[in-house]
C-alpha cells in the first residue's frame, strides 16, 4: 500500500553523495534499482536521473522486514546516514560509489507491476515494445543520459546566439499551405468549412519576413512537421534550430553555424577544428557518390575516363562513347581477400544497381584482374594511376557519371563499415557548397527546386536564369557531420522579380504564384534587405553527438518507421461528431 510523502524533502540526489558527505543524515527519493538479500543483510540500488545510490539494511528486523518486500520500480523514499563503504566493496564505476546510506527508515511512496523489460540491465529489448512502455525505456541510464545531453546542446545554442545578438522569437505552428519539398499535414477550419491550415515544414517566409521587418538576427527552436517516410534520421514531426539573418554572406552563415556547432561539441568534451572543410557539390558527387560525404576513411573514388577509352574491353570502352565514364577507388590492404570475399563486392555492387563490378590487384605473378579483357597492361595502368600498392585492392565500375559515383559512393560506406575503415572517435565536419539551383523533372516536364523556391542564384549566373536554368548554381549550403547532413540553408532571393521569375520556372502561373504567395511577393516590395540563413538538425546533433545511429534514441516521444505512436495509440478513428464540425466526411 502507498504512502504519503507528506512534508519530506530530498535532501540529496541518488547521483550527488560522495566521500565528504559521511556522517550527513539524508533522504533519498526515487525508484528501486536493484535488491540483493543477503538474509540479514539487504543491500538496495535507489535510482533517479542524477545517478544510483547504494542503500543498506540491517540490524532492524521490522525495516529489514520491510525492505524485503521491495521489487524493481517501486518508488520509496530512504531515510538514513551516510557511510564509508568497507575498502573491498568500493564501487568506482559510479560516482557514489565510495558511500552507501545505512536505512532508518523507508517509505513505499508507490508499487509497481513487473516491468516487461528491465530498466537495470541492458537488454536486447524489441524496439516496438521499448516505444509501446516509451515511460519505462525512458527511466533506462542511456535515453536519461541522452536526453540530458539534448537539453544542454539545447541550452548552449540558446546562450551562444544570445550572445550572437539574436532574437529567440515563434512563428505559427497553424499556417498556409507552401511547397517545401515533402507533403504537408493538413488542419481543417471548423470556422471556414473546406479550408484548411497547414502544420509548418519550416518556419521558412515568416523568419524571411521578419528580416524584411527590421529585426536583424532571428533564431527559434522550431517544430516542425514533414508527412514523408520515416527512417533513421527522420520523423514526422521534428527540431530544428532555424536561424536567419539580414544582410548575411555565406561566409557570415558559416562563421555563426560553425560557432555553435562548437558550443554544441563543447558540452561533450570535444573542441572542434576550424573554420570546417569545404567542397562543392559537384566534387562531392564526383569523388564521394554523395552530396553529405563521410570523410572519416579514405576510398576516394576517382576518374579512370582517359585510361580506357581505347580499352579492349567493350563495355567500359563503349560506355565512354556514350558519354559516361569508369570510376573506382582502392581498398587498403584488401588484395588478399579471397574469391567469397571479391564474390560478396560483387553481389553487393549489382544490388546497388551496377550491371556489374570489376576487380584489379597486384600478386607475386604480376597482375590479375576479374576482366580478362582488360589485359594486364590496362589492370596495371588503372592500377598506378590509382596509387594502390600489392596490398590494396582496386573496384571499377562503368556507367553515366553521376550514376557511377553513387553506386560507389553506397559501396564505399559498406566497404567501410565491413573493413572496419572507420576510425572510433572521429569527427569529420564541411561544408558542401554551389549546388545546382535547379532540377529537371522529367515527368511533369518543368525544374524542381533543389533546395527550396527562395534559394538565391549566383550572382554570375543571373543572366542565364531564363535562358538555360539547369546551368544556374545556387548560394545554398549544407553543413555536414560524419556523412549525416546537419542543416542546410542559403541566401535568399530578396527582389521581387527575381522570385517571380523563379516562379514561373517551377511551373507556378502569376495567379497561383499569387494565391500561394501573394502576401510574401508583396512584403518583397517594401525594402527587403539581402538575407540568408540556415536550419540545423537538433535530433541528428543529438544523436551523433550522443553515439546513436538513429534520431528516436534522442527524441522523447518518436513514432515508429511506419509513422504510429505505439504508447498512445495514434493515429486513431475521432468521434464522428468532431468530423461533422469539421465538415468532413471519410471516402472508404
Amino acid at each position: 500500500m502507498s504512502e504519503q510523502l507528506g512534508s519530506l524533502a530530498r535532501t540529496h540526489t541518488c547521483g550527488a553523495l560522495r566521500a565528504e558527505h559521511v556522517g550527513v543524515q539524508s533522504v533519498l527519493l526515487g525508484w528501486v534499482h536493484r535488491v540483493r538479500d543477503l538474509g540479514a543483510l539487504l543491500f538496495l540500488d535507489v535510482r533517479d536521473r542524477h545517478g544510483i545510490t547504494q542503500v543498506i539494511v540491517e540490524g532492524d528486523e521490522a525495516l529489514l522486514e520491510r525492505a524485503k518486500r521491495l521489487r524493481s520500480e517501486f518508488v520509496v523514499a530512504i531515510l538514513g546516514e551516510v557511510e564509508r563503504r568497507a575498502p573491498e566493496t568500493v564501487n568506482l564505476n559510479v560516482p557514489t560509489g565510495e558511500v552507501e546510506v545505512r536505512a532508518r527508515e523507508i517509505r513505499v511512496l508507490n508499487e509497481a507491476k513487473t516491468p516487461p523489460f528491465s530498466i537495470a540491465e541492458d537488454q536486447n529489448v524489441s524496439e516496438e515494445t521499448r516505444l509501446r512502455y516509451r515511460y519505462l525505456d525512458l527511466r533506462r541510464p542511456t535515453l536519461q543520459k541522452n536526453i540530458g545531453l539534448r537539453h544542454r546542446i539545447t541550452m548552449a545554442l540558446r546562450k551562444y546566439f544570445d550572445e550572437q545578438g539574436f532574437y529567440e522569437i515563434e512563428t505559427p505552428i497553424l499556417t498556409k499551405s507552401t511547397p517545401e519539398g515533402a507533403r504537408d499535414f493538413l488542419v481543417p477550419s471548423r470556422v471556414h468549412p473546406g479550408e484548411f491550415y497547414a502544420l509548418p515544414q519550416s518556419p521558412q517566409i515568416f523568419k524571411q519576413i521578419l528580416m524584411i521587418a527590421g529585426f536583424d538576427r532571428y533564431v527559434q527552436i522550431a517544430r516542425c512537421f514533414r508527412d514523408e517516410a520515416l527512417r533513421a534520421d527522420r520523423q514526422l514531426e521534428f527540431t530544428q534550430v532555424d536561424l536567419e539573418m539580414a544582410f548575411a554572406t555565406p561566409a557570415l552563415v558559416f562563421e555563426i553555424v560553425e560557432g555553435a556547432l562548437a558550443a554544441c561539441f563543447r558540452e561533450i568534451g570535444v573542441e572542434v577544428k576550424r573554420p570546417f572543410r569545404r567542397m562543392p557539390y559537384a566534387e562531392a558527387m564526383a569523388k564521394y557518390g554523395s552530396d553529405k560525404p563521410d570523410l572519416r576513411f579514405g576510398l576516394e573514388i576517382q576518374d579512370f575516363r582517359a585510361i580506357f577509352e581505347q580499352s579492349p574491353f567493350g563495355i567500359f570502352r563503349e560506355a565512354i562513347e556514350h558519354g559516361g565514364t569508369v570510376r573506382g577507388f582502392v581498398i587498403p590492404g584488401a588484395a588478399a581477400y579471397s574469391r567469397r570475399e571479391l564474390d560478396q563486392l560483387v553481389d553487393q555492387a549489382k544490388a546497388l544497381g551496377a550491371g556489374g563490378l570489376i576487380y584489379a590487384r597486384h600478386t607475386a605473378d604480376g597482375v590479375q584482374v576479374s576482366a580478362k579483357a582488360i589485359g594486364e597492361a590496362g589492370a596495371r595502368a588503372a592500377l598506378d594511376a590509382a596509387g594502390a600498392t600489392r596490398d590494396d585492392l582496386l573496384l571499377l565500375a562503368s556507367g553515366a557519371p553521376d550514376a557511377a559515383s553513387k553506386m560507389l559512393g553506397q559501396l564505399r560506406l559498406q566497404v567501410a563499415k565491413q573493413a572496419n575503415l572507420v576510425p572510433e572517435g572521429a569527427w569529420e565536419l564541411l561544408w558542401i557548397t554551389d549546388f545546382p539551383l535547379f532540377d529537371w523533372n522529367a515527368d511533369e516536364k518543368r525544374w524542381d527546386s533543389v533546395n527550396h523556391p527562395f534559394t538565391a542564384p549566383r550572382e554570375e549566373d543571373l543572366a542565364r536564369l531564363e535562358s538555360d536554368p539547369g546551368s544556374v548554381l545556387a548560394k545554398a549550403y549544407d553543413v555536414i557531420l560524419n556523412g549525416w547532413e546537419l542543416g542546410g540553408g542559403s541566401i535568399r532571393i530578396h527582389d521581387r522579380d527575381t522570385q517571380a521569375t523563379v516562379f514561373r520556372l517551377l511551373g507556378l502561373s502569376d495567379e497561383d504564384a499569387k494565391n500561394r504567395f501573394g502576401f510574401f511577393l508583396e512584403s518583397l516590395e517594401y525594402g527587403t534587405p539581402p538575407h540568408g540563413g540556415l536550419a540545423l538538425g537538433l535530433d541528428r546533433i543529438c544523436a551523433l553527438l550522443s553515439g546513436e545511429t538513429s534520431i528516436r534514441e534522442v527524441i522523447p516521444f518518436p513514432k515508429t518507421t511506419q509513422a504510429v505512436d505505439l504508447m498512445c495509440d495514434a493515429p486513431s478513428a475521432v468521434d464522428p461528431r468532431q468530423l461533422r464540425e469539421l465538415s468532413i466526411r471519410i471516402n472508404t
